[in-house]
């Protein structure tokens, strides 16, 4: 048969293809308060949906095999406080809708209110409530999943050590992890070896760290909240990250961790009233733009190596000690755009918004302050300006501090006062 008589064979096996692909269609399951889901999952076909109607379940569900999971009215799983609550074994499952809680305490288990095993490619969670569950959700090794607004919380009566973490991510690529709250478990979100993913829109908060990232490269971070954390965000070997338009704030230790970090953009986020803003340790070729630090304890703890970094047009405004530098050579930060500084005593003659003289951090002034804060009385008298003067003619007197070149007299973000004095109780 020649090419040209064989079209109209294929396209009668398309039309055949197409009519059995419509007579074929998804069935819905139904089941009532004191039914089995395991049951109705066990007789669902590829693509069926399981509808649970409002009751208390005790079950430990096993999916496996594509379907739809979805709540009516927000029935609950309860897990027996035994293993996994729910596993997902099977690729392209959705649930949604439903209160998942009570799962094993068992660390070396991993126990979860919803475990996705390796393979479990594309799963979806949404609208669920997890609660006293050990990890709230456990993804190992599947891809593309989406995590979408979610409720999640710990096992509470544990010490922090003893419970597992709300959202883990383990050797996944592609994940959204979208709109959830997760407070009361060890980490928020603990993100370890998986990369291209996207962290937008979620609440962190009473934890040990708000977002705890290992290994993980070109992920996205865009409008978070963490608060009343040990560490809001913790960024540990990481590359080609962005962190953008999130708030931290009130955390009792730091409220962005970059620590052996490269080729990132850290920007206009909010770091306010933590112990310390941020904390750069060993973190290079990195962009930290237009970003506040407010009323923090100390702004930025910088030491380890962190050198190579743009640091420009950031307000760092009201912090106690606005840099605490640990280095054996001067550090430049601003030599483009500069940053404002809210204790910068320099002046502006030429009206250009940029001040005559150059931002040092931790000059002899600074560090009587910072020992003595009777001296804030006298920072304006001719005495101090010349002790300042003085100790930038005698280098015996310095040491190696951050120097801005560019101090912009007024701050970037009008709006900066509304996050001064949201600092953490203990803080001070």
């Amino acid at each position: 048969m020649k090419p040209a008589d064989a079209r109209p064979w294929r396209a009668l096996a398309c039309a055949l293809l197409l009519g059995l692909s419509i007579g074929v269609q998804a069935a819905t399951h139904r089941v009532s308060a004191g039914a089995s889901i395991q049951a109705a999952i066990d007789a669902a076909a590829p693509g069926d949906t399981v509808e649970v109607e409002r009751a208390r379940y005790h079950a430990n569900l096993v999916i496996d095999r594509p379907l739809t999971l979805r709540g009516l009215d927000r029935p609950t799983v309860h897990g027996g406080e035994r293993g996994n609550t729910i596993t997902v074994t099977a690729t392209d499952v959705t649930v949604e809708g439903l209160i998942v809680s009570h799962s094993g305490r068992s660390l070396r288990d991993q126990n979860a209110g919803i475990y996705i095993k390796p393979g479990a490619h594309r799963a979806a969670v949404r609208r669920c409530d997890l609660a006293y569950n050990l990890f709230g959700l456990w993804i190992e090794q599947a891809n593309d999943v989406r995590i979408e607004h979610n409720h999640i919380s710990g096992k509470r009566d544990l010490q922090s050590s003893l419970r597992g973490n709300g959202i883990q991510l383990y050797n996944t690529r592609r994940a959204h992890i979208v709109g959830n709250d997760i407070s009361f478990v060890r980490d928020a979100l603990y993100i370890d070896v998986s990369h291209d993913a996207v962290f937008r829109g979620n609440r962190l908060h009473h934890s040990r760290y708000g977002s705890h990232y290992m290994n993980a490269f070109d992920n996205l971070w865009e409008d978070n909240d963490s608060w009343m954390n040990r560490g809001g965000l913790a960024l540990m070997e990481v590359r080609r990250i962005t962190v953008r338009n999130n708030r931290a704030w009130s955390n009792s230790d730091h409220g962005i961790m970059l620590r052996t970090i490269e080729d990132s953009l850290i920007e206009n986020n909010v770091v306010a009233g933590n112990q310390r803003g941020f904390f750069i340790y060993d973190a290079e070729y990195n962009t930290l733009r237009g970003n506040r630090v407010i009323d923090n304890t100390v702004g930025v703890h910088v030491w380890a190596g962190s050198k190579n970094n743009r640091v420009e047009r950031n307000d760092f405004i009201g912090n106690r000690e606005q840099i605490r530098y640990v280095g054996a050579r001067d550090l430049l930060w601003g030599e483009q755009d500069g940053n404002h500084w809210s204790n910068y005593l320099g002046w502006d003659r030429d009206g250009n918004g940029i001040g005559d003289l150059p931002y040092e951090s931790a000059d002899l002034m600074d560090r009587l302050v910072w020992r003595y804060p009777v001296v804030k009385l006298m920072l304006a008298s001719p005495a101090v300006q010349a002790l300042r003067v003085v100790s930038r003619q005698f280098p015996v007197l310095r040491k190696p501090s951050v120097l801005d070149p560019k101090p912009r007299m007024n701050p970037r973000h009008e709006d900066w006062s509304v996050w001064h004095g949201r600092h953490f109780p203990f803080a001070r």
